[in-house]
């Protein structure tokens, strides 16, 4: 067995596609606040999507940012899954993955048992 180092003529090794030139992350056009807001969207799931007009429950603009921003809150604070009681509505919400599980109104969410949350949120409004 030879154990020498031999060289390899250079049209015989390796040729690797040169990397692209990145830009600086400031040069970037989308800062990190702006990519945070995009990420931390509302969703509502279509089991939720469909519970929220069989039950006839309407959420304004304004209201939804609210749940939105409370989700948003409660994340950082470790919830991973919450329960959001408004005045005619409560929500199911993963806030670890920004979504709207399921929402009932008022009347139903009474009398029912709520697991695997780790967090209530209250609005008055």
């Amino acid at each position: 067995m030879d154990h020498r180092i031999h060289q390899v003529p250079r049209q015989h090794a390796l040729q690797f596609p040169a990397v692209p030139k990145t830009n600086h992350p400031s040069e970037s056009k989308l800062d990190f606040k702006s990519i945070l807001q995009e990420q931390q969207e509302l969703k509502i799931s279509k089991h939720a999507t469909e519970r929220l007009q069989e039950r006839n429950i309407q959420l304004n603009d304004k209201q939804w940012q609210l749940i939105n921003d409370k989700v948003v809150e409660a994340k950082e604070k470790g919830i991973t899954d919450s329960l959001v009681v408004m005045n005619n509505a409560a929500l199911l919400v993963s806030a670890k993955n920004n979504t709207v599980v399921t929402a009932m109104n008022l009347e139903e969410a009474s009398n029912r048992i709520f697991t695997n949350i780790n967090g209530t949120i209250l609005i008055n409004e």
